[in-house]
């Protein structure tokens, strides 16, 4: 087997399907470089690509992509409801075949290097190409977002890895790094209240909330013998997640990243989720794959829900999957392919997995 990596860079623009066109059409414009899937976002004004390749070819074509989607996003007219800081979010490099982390942490340096040298534009690195732990999480380096960053970037514990340390007008600022697996997921409820929804998200995520005396929204914050905030820890370990109201559906979603799938795997997430939702008096009614999942994801979804299922035999491989799409409602917004969304399903198809 070829040595694979996978890319999965967010550009901020989920409305305009010519620009979207445009950036892609770069990617595909590499050889050895194929083309997974293009998921656009309306109301998150965002799209998540999903591309694998030979990791030499896929730096080329992240490159290209990054430039095109700087030329043609503009950052200071930019809206969106998913948090953002530039043109090119976040551009993270996944090992998929015949390479270790350490390799895939070369190749996300080598992009790095290049975006901040010979496009200008300022780069951060993250996860497991950053080793200052305290600006290795997406999270942290983003708060603040687009418009903060003009001042947060003069802080010297903020100047960028790579690239000029201003602020960029048009194309604002990126992330780039080498990561694990992860699967951006969110869970649709019977509600059209934000505060509901990040209710829920912080008593799942892993970070939690901060506490407080009284109101858990509004009561005064409770704080340790040094002044800091105490935090009461989710539920879910290596989850991140907020909530927010997407209009065009119409309803409120807990949005999250799954960051390590064997520690908290998507039916994992999604039972916790609907027991919050219960509490608070909502509803889920269903779920959303954002990109691309995993086979086993789904087969081990599949295999706990059909404990609660009769079968006449043994549910094959199909049928687990069904069960996993059925049971978690990724099919209520969009249409559910497997062959569509599931990564060796699509390496299959595609020819890039021999």
């Amino acid at each position: 087997m070829n040595k694979l990596i996978e890319c999965v860079p967010n550009f901020s623009e989920g409305v305009n399907l010519d620009i979207i066109k445009q950036i892609t059409d770069e990617i595909i414009s590499v050889n050895g470089v194929f083309l997974l899937n293009i998921d656009p976002g309306k109301a998150a004004n965002r799209t998540v690509v999903t591309f694998v390749g030979e990791p030499s070819a896929v730096i080329q074509a992240a490159f290209l992509a990054i430039k095109k989607a700087g030329e043609l996003i503009d950052m200071s007219k930019q809206k969106g409801e998913h948090p953002r800081m530039g043109a090119t979010d976040v551009c993270p490099l996944i090992p998929i075949a015949n390479m270790t982390m350490e390799e895939t942490m070369l190749y996300a340096r080598q992009l790095a290097i290049r975006v901040g040298e010979e496009l200008g534009i300022p780069v951060y690195l993250y996860e497991h190409s950053q080793a200052d732990r305290s600006r290795s999480n997406l999270s942290v380096i983003r708060a603040g977002e687009y418009e903060g960053f003009f001042t947060k970037m003069k802080q010297p514990q903020w100047k960028p890895d790579y690239g000029p340390a201003e602020n960029d007008v048009k194309r604002g600022a990126t992330v780039i790094g080498a990561r694990d697996l992860l699967i951006a997921y969110n869970v649709n409820l019977d509600t059209d209240s934000v505060s509901v929804a990040n209710a829920i998200a912080f008593d799942v995520r892993e970070s939690g909330r901060v506490m407080r005396s009284g109101d858990p929204v509004a009561g005064k914050v409770i704080t340790d013998e040094d002044g800091k905030p105490k935090r009461l820890t989710g539920t879910l370990k290596s989850v991140k997640a907020i909530g927010w109201y997407i209009k065009e559906y119409g309803m409120a979603q807990v949005s999250m990243n799954l960051t390590q799938i064997a520690v908290a795997p998507i039916h994992l997430a999604f039972i916790e989720v609907c027991s919050k939702a219960a509490a608070y008096g909502t509803r889920v009614t269903g779920s959303e794959l954002i990109g691309l999942i995993p086979l086993k994801a789904m087969l081990d979804a599949g295999k706990y829900f059909a404990e609660e299922e009769e079968f006449a035999q043994e549910p094959g491989e199909p049928e687990l999957v069904e069960l996993a799409i059925k049971k978690m409602g990724l099919d209520q917004l969009a249409p559910f392919n497997p062959r569509e969304r599931i990564i060796e399903y699509l390496l299959e198809d595609a020819g890039a997995s021999g």
